[in-house]
């Protein structure tokens, strides 16, 4: 690799500059555009899956249902162990394995789940914290819902999302945080007591949600989070939202469903900058895919509509993993994951030669419901003939920016620095984590130079 030369005699650095001149030549097989300079690539089929979109499972490793995304729960007292104590092993456990796996983690931090142990840490039921059994949902006293405006608690739970976001913002590994910790599976709900005629209220106040909510927006800058319900408290966070009750009760009509809640709280727009995602409602995974449908009883069972609405980027759905689709069934719930999220495609690429370097621009179309949800590096190579790349570019690329139905165009320049020869240049926005999916282009010539890269073009180096 040969760089330009720096804070030599201005004799010596036009010497390196006029030899690193760089020449475009047309990508093989490319087909002409009507604008001068664009050269046109050819479209492809999106791949089955890409990173932080479409179905994902509970923790496991599954090849019945293609994925990038595994999904796990943990009790509150599995990490914290004492008012100021934090013991991050089984976080770490479950963080790694699913890594090892080439995929990115999306959980929730519970204190009440029902039908599993109490995730309240002991030492806060040592201080003497209110908790009341119930039987719903199949509890049967084993889980307790705790006062969640104990002093205690409360400031736990401060310490608690604090020292999350100062180990874990921005890690690698983790795609989604739900903020959960607060109602029945961390799912910010009590019900059915909540407070309706005849019923105690056991559910947070207003006062105790907002600063969970203002925890969370505090603790975390990178990574993306995630409530359960929309609503003009948590409007202005940084934060998006995930619909556990999908195709079900997600269209509007009653006045609570998810997107009457969007309606109500002046959120249906933000998913243009935050993540909207959840878990497909569990009644309906097994039928809602047959062909036809034959999913009994209420709901909207509307997959398609649910998805224009909400522009999801993924849902938890276990059922496409274990026991599995089969048949026009497995078809159907392809088509249903793929819809999910963002598709990318480079429609086309303009280069030209100047003598501070070789411009770039390419054109990038989302044919997909929703952005890119991370930043990731964009970056531009240069393949030797050789096939291995001689020289890497960082551009300042965002495809967060890239909207549904809003092409855009994207241009570098790509500083001078080459040796002598022919090259290929190819795109990818790198992915952060080690081993983790490529995110792939809906293009022909996707991964035809370097597995991993879109081939843009060719460059000549004189």
């Amino acid at each position: 690799m040969v760089h330009s030369p720096i804070g030599r005699p201005a004799r010596m650095a036009l010497v390196a500059l006029l030899a690193a001149a760089v020449t475009a030549l047309p990508a093989p097989g490319s087909a002409a555009t009507v604008q001068p300079g664009w050269r046109d690539l050819a479209a492809a089929q999106a791949p089955d899956a890409n990173p932080l979109e479409g179905f994902i499972p509970y923790a496991g490793a599954y090849t019945t249902f293609p994925h990038s995304m595994e999904w796990f729960y943990l009790p509150l007292n599995a990490v914290m162990t004492g008012p100021h104590r934090f013991d991050w092993g089984a976080l770490e456990e479950q963080l790694d394995a699913i890594a090892a796996r080439g995929h990115h983690a999306a959980f929730r931090f519970y204190l009440d789940y029902p039908g599993k142990p109490s995730g309240v840490p002991q030492f806060l039921l040592d201080q003497g914290l209110l908790t009341r059994p119930y039987d719903d949902f199949g509890n049967n006293g084993q889980s307790v819902s705790p006062d969640y405006d104990d002093p205690n608690l409360t400031a736990a739970l401060d310490r608690f999302i604090a020292a999350l976001g100062r180990r874990y913002d921005g890690d690698p590994r983790i795609g989604f945080v739900q903020l959960g910790l607060l109602g029945f599976w961390g799912e910010w709900h009590t019900w059915p007591h909540n407070g309706d005629p005849g019923t105690e209220n056991w559910f947070a106040s207003q006062a105790e949600q907002l600063r969970v909510l203002n925890a969370y927006d505090k603790a975390f800058d990178r990574t993306r989070l995630m409530v359960r319900y929309p609503g003009a408290d948590n409007r202005a966070h940084d934060l998006g939202y995930h619909d556990d009750s999908f195709a079900y009760s997600t269209l509007p009509g009653p006045g609570w469903h998810f997107m009457d809640l969007m309606g109500q709280a002046g959120t249906t727009g933000k998913w243009r900058t935050n993540t909207v995602a959840g878990e497909l409602r569990p009644e309906l995974q097994g039928c809602l895919f047959n062909v036809p449908m034959d999913c009994p009883g209420d709901g909207d069972k509307d997959f398609d509509t649910s998805v224009a609405q909400t522009h999801a980027t993924w849902l938890l759905n276990h059922y496409a993993f274990s026991p599995g689709y089969t048949g026009a069934a497995y078809g159907q719930a392809l088509k249903g994951a793929k819809s999910l999220g963002y598709e990318l495609r480079v429609t086309a690429v303009r280069t030209e030669q100047r003598r501070r370097g070789l411009d770039v621009a390419v054109r990038i179309s989302n044919d997909g419901v929703a952005p890119f949800s991370y930043d990731w590096p964009v970056q531009l190579a240069a393949v030797g003939r050789d096939g291995r790349i001689a020289r890497t570019w960082t551009t300042s690329w965002k495809l967060t920016g890239v909207m549904p139905g809003e092409p855009a165009e994207l241009t570098a320049t790509l500083p001078p620095g080459l040796r002598k020869g022919e090259y290929t240049l190819v795109l990818r926005a790198a992915n952060p984590l080690r081993n983790g999916m490529p995110l792939r282009f809906a293009n022909a010539d996707q991964d035809t130079t370097v597995p991993g890269w879109l081939t843009i073009g060719r460059i000549r180096a004189s």
